[in-house]
């Protein structure tokens, strides 16, 4: 595959690996374990696999292998592995790398899972977190120590959209030696520019725009090809963390039109977030796209594009948020992002529902919050049915 071709080309094409039967699809090698032609043959690759040799699909497969390729491609990463779930991403990443007496730098706007991983596994193991104000560059400062090992982000956070500097964090990190470890599931591979700007390791849940159709679980770590396999593979394969064959066949399939899909999402999610900006029932509206937004300068620096979820907050609290959600039509109600079919969430009883009050108030996860993942659904019967719901407050 030619480093010349553009990415929704490599997305169809990229990490194939055919068959004697010359299949167009690729195929879903569905197998536990591998056959030696010999008891030497068995040895030998024991001791070293080469690249297409595979001798347990929880070390490696052929077709999580093909997915594996396909994300460095469009990421633009040495290599990847490919995780169960965006968690076992996270966790893999981090705790793969870290021992007893390490320092985290973390942002403190994150996901509820990610939260409980720096807040309470890792401080078992004698891990030390130190929680900053991702958009505040002194904070990040202040932070690091001597001892810490790694930086961990989102580059957009759930469920505000607040974006960290990049460039900036990279360059404190690095002076301390520091591993940078980027979640980029909101700003989304298509639109991530975040190995470009310094990231040694990013973390995707594939679960959301990868696969983006609600199919399957699975997560990734890129980054370069010592990091990855020499230490996240002998974690993650004795751990018993990776994707399953017929899963990473799914993800291969959604590769193939993530570029459409998300391009169409975001250019919906915009629209989408310019009409709520007219209701007189929104407090405000966060969306990385707006002129509006205080950090739109910078999202055009550290990404592509804006992204396929749009954030509202409404004045009257959950009442209001309650009441919208309860009147929406084409929108669902459910958890989940990046997926054909747009979904709506309350972030605060849902979501964020584990932290406390005090920390919901500190990443502004209000009552009034709804968290907006755009799908694939006609642009104007989206906000016809967010009009429709409006109108019943």
């Amino acid at each position: 595959m030619k480093s010349s071709y553009q990415n929704q080309t490599k997305m169809v094409h990229g990490g194939v690996r055919r068959s004697y039967f010359g299949e167009v699809s690729e195929a879903i090698f569905m197998t536990q374990s591998y056959i030696y032609d010999t008891a030497e043959n068995a040895e030998i690759r024991f001791q070293n696999s080469g690249e297409d040799e595979f001798i347990y699909s929880r070390y490696g497969n052929p077709t999580v292998a093909m997915f594996e390729d396909r994300m460095a491609l469009l990421e633009g990463a040495e290599d990847c592995f490919a995780t169960a779930s965006g968690m076992a991403a996270v966790n893999g990443a981090l705790a793969s790398c870290l021992t007893a007496g390490d320092h985290v730098v973390a942002s403190k706007a994150l996901f509820g899972s990610c939260l409980y991983i720096l807040e309470q596994i890792l401080p078992k193991f004698g891990v030390e977190v130190t929680f900053v104000d991702g958009p505040d560059v002194t904070s990040w400062k202040r932070a690091f120590k001597a001892n810490t090992k790694v930086c961990f982000f989102e580059s957009m956070s759930n469920p505000n959209l607040e974006l960290v500097d990049i460039p900036k964090v990279v360059e404190i990190a690095h002076s301390y030696g520091a591993l940078v470890v980027v979640d980029n599931v909101f700003t989304t591979p298509v639109f991530s520019n975040a190995i470009e700007l310094g990231v040694d390791v990013v973390v995707y849940s594939a679960t959301k725009h990868i696969d983006g159709q609600g199919r399957a679980l699975g997560g990734v770590v890129l980054g370069k090809k010592d990091f990855i396999r020499n230490t996240v593979e002998p974690y993650m394969k004795h751990t018993g963390s990776s994707m399953s064959p017929f899963n990473a066949w799914i993800m291969l399939k959604g590769l193939e039109t993530i570029e459409l899909r998300v391009k169409a999402q975001a250019k919906s999610a915009f629209k989408i977030s310019q009409f709520l900006e007219t209701s007189s029932e929104i407090k405000k509206v966060i969306y990385p796209g707006l002129q509006s937004n205080s950090q739109h300068e910078l999202a055009k620096q550290i990404t592509s594009g804006f992204g396929t979820v749009t954030t509202f907050e409404f004045i009257k609290g959950k009442k209001a948020a309650f009441k919208f959600l309860n009147n929406l039509d084409i929108i669902i109600l459910s958890n989940n992002l990046g997926d054909a079919k747009s979904i709506a969430t309350h972030p605060a009883t849902t979501t964020h529902q584990r932290l406390s009050e005090k920390q919901k108030e500190d990443l502004l996860i209000g009552d009034g919050l709804i968290r907006l993942s755009v799908g694939l659904e006609d642009t104007d019967d989206l906000i016809n049915d967010v009009s429709s719901a409006l109108t019943t407050l």
